[in-house]
């Protein structure tokens, strides 16, 4: 079987300058893909709404990762997205069908978190939470889908969480958007199934990445801990692997879906968290 099965494929990586989108992004290009990766940047993190946990990467972070994607000989188009806007959107859109002619794979990975309990969740964030976690996807399935369509081949790939399928204190907001997004990914894969397209989300659990690393943070000084090695250790140690995951795991799941031999594999939530339930 050919390392380059998916040579002639375009594909889109929304946040996919850093972290597990940076993994997936670079997973796709081995295989042989073209890959446009865009992240909300740093210039633009005044559109960044209080309280939220969001990486974002700076225009060096942006061209590190496009060169280290065109190492692998394949055509890259990185540019800053916002997944919360239509215009951004677009654009993006747009750019890339321009740049490859066709986008054959859609990874939505850009998302965000937050932590507060309900008697005083800021209503900005909610809207936030599923601005960016839910609608985001939707708006670029939404833009991508058609061309599947027509050309009887597509995979759609969401980034959701362990937290879709489990609650937990003071993430009600992300805990909800990452559950809705399991719904719409169910909704996807029937209305593509007839047409050679497959939808299926990832939910990892901890991973170690530097949102991931920010969203520890949060939580560390939500629960009053102090000490960020001893609260690492903490989970580590919840975790029955006893490990965190690493992004090119993610990566590696993702491109394996991309396969034609894994057309089979839709409609699934596919959680890699070694074992953790959260």
């Amino acid at each position: 079987m050919s390392n380059r099965y998916l040579a002639g494929r375009g594909a889109w990586v929304t946040g996919g300058v850093t972290g597990m989108g940076r993994a997936i992004a670079l997973a796709l290009a081995e295989a042989g893909a073209d890959v446009a990766i865009g992240s909300l940047v740093e210039a633009a993190r005044a559109e960044v709404v209080r309280g939220q946990n969001v990486y974002t990467p700076s225009f060096e972070e942006v061209a590190r990762t496009r060169d280290e994607i065109a190492v692998h000989g394949v055509r890259v188009l990185a540019q800053p997205l916002n997944v919360c806007s239509n215009e951004s959107v677009d654009a993006f859109h747009a750019a890339t069908v321009e740049a490859f002619g066709h986008i054959d794979i859609l990874v939505n990975a850009a998302g965000s978190s937050t932590r507060h309990v309900m008697v005083d969740h800021p209503d900005d964030l909610w809207q936030r939470m599923l601005e960016t976690n839910l609608t985001g996807a939707y708006r670029t399935i939404k833009r991508c889908m058609g061309g599947m369509i027509q050309r009887k081949w597509g995979r759609v790939i969401n980034i959701a969480s362990t937290a879709a399928t489990v609650g937990y204190v003071a993430h009600s907001a992300y805990c909800a958007s990452k559950a809705g997004l399991l719904g719409l990914t169910r909704c996807v894969a029937l209305e593509g199934a007839a047409h050679g397209i497959s939808c299926n989300t990832i939910s990892p659990g901890w991973v170690d990445t530097p949102q991931g690393r920010s969203g520890v943070l949060q939580q560390m000084r939500l629960e009053g801990f102090d000490d960020e090695r001893q609260y690492r250790e903490r989970i580590v140690k919840s975790i029955p692997q006893k490990r965190f995951i690493h992004p090119s795991e993610i990566g590696a799941l993702a491109a394996f879906l991309c396969r034609d031999d894994a057309v089979g594999i839709t409609m699934q939530d596919l959680t890699l968290a070694a074992g953790s339930l959260w």
